[in-house]
């Protein structure tokens, strides 16, 4: 016999086995690529891209941004601190309001009185404490300088009433018995007065006149809103050596018109 040769192995064959199913096909796609993945996946099986990417912060209000609300403190620290300024910071517009309001409206006012007209108002009644025979109150208001109203001693007073509330903007006076020169002190001038300026809410206002001692009209501004009434009190006087009445030739009120 002959020789045998040893046998050949022969290769077993490949068994195919089944493929399981993609299971990852129905979830959440990535937000990248698309893919499905499984929920619960933090990152892409495909692609890698994290599925759910972490939100911006929003933005911070612009008072946040600004010392020391900008600070970054713990939880709950610095909340005093932070209602404190802001209490302090509404306290503080509060009383600027408060002080600056009127003397804002005051400055309103006087500027409104220097840009817009005047114009003469005449009282509706006018009376005094005291005057003496022949030169009674209303001689003061009656536009002619050459009567006048004789206070008989300092501290009488005139009082001019107005039917209607209004701005007075500033008082004129005229002192003496004339305006001529050598008539004027044949009679006695006063040479300070006091204005006392009653408005609609029952105020008074007080303003101080000096008095030149010489003819010709002499004029202090006032700027009084709601003015009713105002009396010209004689605080000092000029020559009257031998009992010369004080003479008030004329005092006239000016409104804004």
């Amino acid at each position: 016999m002959g020789a045998v040769r040893p046998g050949v192995p022969i290769a077993q064959r490949p068994v195919v086995r089944p493929v399981a199913a993609d299971g990852e096909s129905d979830g959440p796609p990535c937000p990248s690529c698309g893919t499905p993945n499984l929920p619960g996946r933090k990152f892409c099986r495909r692609c890698a891209a994290p599925l759910k990417p972490s939100e911006q912060a929003e933005a911070l209000p612009w008072w946040r941004t600004r010392w020391p609300f900008s600070r970054k403190v713990r939880a709950g620290s610095g909340r005093l601190l932070r209602g404190s300024l802001i209490a302090l910071v509404i306290a503080g517009l509060l009383v600027a309001g408060f002080l600056l309001v009127p003397a804002g409206r005051y400055v309103v006012e006087d500027v409104r009185d220097k840009l817009g007209g005047t114009g003469e108002i005449s009282p509706t009644e006018v009376s005094a404490s005291a005057a003496t025979p022949g030169h009674p109150a209303k001689a003061a208001t009656d536009g002619v300088t050459n009567s006048y109203w004789g206070a008989p001693e300092v501290g009488a007073s005139l009082t001019a009433a107005f039917d209607k509330p209004f701005r007075l903007v500033g008082v004129t006076v005229h002192t003496g018995v004339s305006k001529k020169p050598e008539v004027f002190r044949q009679g006695a001038r006063p040479t300070r007065a006091d204005l006392l300026i009653t408005t609609e809410d029952g105020k008074v206002h007080e303003k101080t006149m000096t008095l030149a001692d010489k003819p010709g009209e002499q004029t202090v501004r006032t700027g009084i809103s709601d003015v009713v009434s105002i009396r010209f009190v004689v605080r000092a006087a000029a020559g009257q050596e031998g009992g010369r009445p004080i003479a008030l030739g004329e005092i006239e009120y000016f409104k804004r018109t």
